[in-house]
């Protein structure tokens, strides 16, 4: 009888040790970074977070709309210098402020001489403030979904005179 509670007791704790060992080694997917949309979120450059960067294209590639959230949670004023191929652009956001390009009123900055296919990705640098900065791929995407067609570079038209009668 005590032979039998004791068999018992050491299946059961053989079970639950099983179970849940492998809890122990193995990792939590919760604990992983990720950016959980179509965008990147840029590793640290500085004082400056940039969040969800993309660029939505047109269908040839050649032109690009930078879009991204670039977030300030200092007490002073940074600025942001980022580009791609030895073009650069310059950003400043004031602090404790976000820049949302492409929505909230702000303009998307547009990339000419892009060169790249939507659905590649294009390296681009980013750094702040008195950070090293990184140079990271950038995904480049098209306005297939319809939440990105109204940031696919369009042809700004060319004025042309009409004579007068």
């Amino acid at each position: 009888m005590k032979l039998r509670i004791v068999a018992s007791i050491a299946v059961g704790a053989a079970l639950t040790l099983g179970a849940t060992g492998c809890s122990m080694i193995a990792p939590q997917a919760t604990t992983i970074q990720y950016s959980a949309s179509d965008g990147v979120n840029i590793p640290h450059s500085g004082p400056l977070d940039v969040r969800n960067a993309m660029v939505i294209a047109d269908e040839s590639g050649t032109t690009g709309n930078f879009i991204a959230a670039i977030v300030n949670d200092t007490d002073e004023p940074q600025t942001l210098v980022f580009g791609f191929g030895g073009e650069t652009a310059t950003l400043r956001v004031d602090a404790r402020q976000r820049l949302s390009l492409g929505v909230d009123g702000e303009e998307p900055i547009r990339l000419e001489n892009l060169d790249t296919a939507p659905g590649a990705t294009i390296a681009m640098s980013f750094q702040s403030g008195d950070g090293e900065g990184v140079r990271t791929e950038v995904p480049v995407l098209d306005g297939l979904l319809p939440y990105y067609t109204e940031f696919v570079p369009r042809e700004t038209p060319t004025p042309t005179a009409t004579p007068t009668p």
